[in-house]
Order: C-alpha cells, then structure tokens, then sequence
C-alpha cells in the first residue's frame, strides 16, 4: 500500500504535478544519506529549516541538503537583524511536524518561506513530504502557487 502523507494530499488537491519518494527501511539518517538512498543529486535534495527571529516572527528556509543555513544572509533575506534556529522540541507545537519529517507544506501556519537560489538551477526540488522516509519532487514554479515562496542566496560559502 502506498503511503499519502498530507503534503501530497495538499498537491493532489491543488493539482500540482509531483513524484513521491521513500526510503524507509534504508537507514539513511541525515539529507546527504536520504539523497544517496533515492539516488539523486544531493544539490537537488532540499531540507526544511524553521527559524525564530529576534523580532519574533518565525521563517522558513529550504537548503540543499549538504550545505548550511548562513543565519547572517537569511535574515537579510526576511529583513530582520538576526534570526536563529528553532529549538527541535518547539518545533511540532509550531508547525505539526516533527524533526527530519519537516514540510514547508501543511504547517500548522504558513511563514514566508524562503529557497536557496540554487532551487532555480532544476527543474524541480525534493525535499520532505511531512514524515521521516517519504520525499516529493516538485517545480519550484509550482511550490510557489501553494506558499509564499522567495528566493535567495542563503548558503555558507564552502571552504
């Protein structure tokens, strides 16, 4: 029987084209290891990162699964001073989902979400379908249509 997990009932509702993935039962642990298990390319494979800024309000940002989140360039990206990671323990109260099966679709309240600009170099993305083994591919042009999607340069430079 093939899982649906809320994210994919949201795009089936909205009729946006997408592809499932899973890879329960691989043993794959962080997004590099996800990417290897689905095969595909680790830049393309997206995690979900919620954030709190000082001011409060809280954000989310989608990163290439092996690079890291530059706080300094996303809060410059939401027009804040400085923002910080969410506390893994606030982040199910927050948005419903629980660490490592994080979804910027199907929070329990939308916050602007921001893409790393590498998302437009593909024609779609895969990041997290709202539970831990399951990814959907999807166009960044069609995410766009379903939450208040931007982009921006928001990676650590690598070494």
């Amino acid at each position: 029987m093939e899982i649906k997990t809320n994210v994919m009932r949201v795009l089936d509702a909205r009729h946006i084209p997408y592809e499932s993935y899973s890879y329960v039962g691989t043993g794959a642990l962080n997004g590099g290891e996800v990417a290897a298990a689905l095969n595909q390319n680790p830049a393309q494979v997206f995690k979900t990162l919620v954030t709190v800024a000082r001011s409060g309000n809280h954000y989310v940002f989608m990163v290439p699964v092996c690079a890291e989140l530059d706080l300094k360039r996303a809060a410059t990206a939401v027009g804040e001073k400085s923002i910080d990671m969410l506390k893994s323990r606030d982040l199910l109260g927050l948005t419903g989902y629980i660490h490592g099966g994080c979804s910027p679709i199907g929070m329990k309240k939308q916050f602007k979400t921001v893409a790393d600009s590498s998302a437009l170099n593909f024609d779609t993305i895969i990041f997290s379908a709202g539970r831990i083994g399951y990814q959907v591919r999807v166009a960044p042009s069609d995410l766009s249509k379903i939450i208040p999607l931007t982009f921006a340069d928001l990676c650590a430079p690598q070494n």
